[in-house]
């Protein structure tokens, strides 16, 4: 299965923009004011009015032209062009690492939630 873009389908050019954004087609709706199948069908369409290509082309933080010449080969082809040395590595050259495990701050916080609330039940009961 080939995942290039035909060039002329800005329909799939919008699909593949909004999916390498991480965006629904449900969002994409929301912000344009129509249903989930009207998206659907805009993506699937050949052409998009210009009115609509500029509404969703906004929603999806890019240009109209943008999405008129995305080509998904010059997206890899960026991405491809970083070494995993300048990706991974800070300006000093250790690695960007976390020092923390994000689930002991979660716990920190619901203990600190947890007190507060044990402390307010405690002023209510003395009033």
């Amino acid at each position: 299965m080939s995942t290039a873009t035909k060039p002329d389908h800005i329909g799939h050019k919008i699909s593949r923009i909004r999916e390498l954004r991480g965006l629904k087609q449900e969002y994409v709706a929301h912000e344009l004011n129509v249903s989930q199948q009207t998206v659907s069908k805009i993506e699937q369409s050949q052409t998009v009015e210009d009115q609509i290509l500029e509404q969703i082309a906004e929603i999806l933080g890019v240009t109209p032209e943008g999405i008129k010449n995305f080509s998904e080969e010059a997206v890899f082809n960026y991405f491809n062009n970083f070494s995993d040395n300048s990706i991974n590595q800070g300006p000093i050259g250790s690695y960007n690492v976390c020092n923390f495990n994000p689930l002991d701050k979660v716990i920190e916080l619901y203990e600190r939630l947890l007190q507060s609330e044990r402390e307010k039940i405690e002023l209510l009961k003395n009033k």
